[in-house]
């Protein structure tokens, strides 16, 4: 007697036509172009996971760029601020201070700007240390 693999063909091919459910016409009906639909959606859908990360950092940015500039500091001179000062908060914990804690956020910028202030002053020493 020969096997076919009834029980378990089935349920591979009932799992397949669970996931394409919402495909259109044959995308959902017929086993091959089910499958072949749903290996590029994993594809796209692996990718698109990278992308989004990209996206909201950049969003961040350019919200802590807008932040920063209404307080009239640069976005660059911002996060070497942070450095120097060893905050350690992420962009999108400093975007979201900046859109809804306000008074937090300048808290940073100030500590930012005395931490920038000192490194100039210390870079600025250094350079006419060298010249003379």
């Amino acid at each position: 007697m020969r096997s076919k693999s009834g029980a378990a063909r089935s349920r591979r091919k009932k799992r397949i036509f669970q996931r394409s459910k919402g495909f259109v016409g044959g995308r959902r009906r017929l086993l091959k172009s089910a499958k072949e639909t749903l290996l590029r959606a994993g594809m796209f859908a692996f990718r698109d996971r990278r992308a989004r990360k990209r996206e909201f950092r950049r969003l961040f940015i350019v919200r802590l760029s807008a932040a920063a500039e209404m307080r009239g500091l640069r976005y660059s001179r911002l996060i070497h601020g942070l450095r120097l000062a060893s905050i350690g908060l992420d962009r999108k914990s400093l975007s979201e201070l900046a859109i809804h804690d306000s008074e937090a956020f300048d808290a940073i910028i100030t500590r930012v700007r005395e931490h920038l202030d000192r490194h100039d002053a210390e870079v600025e020493k250094r350079a006419k240390s060298r010249t003379a």
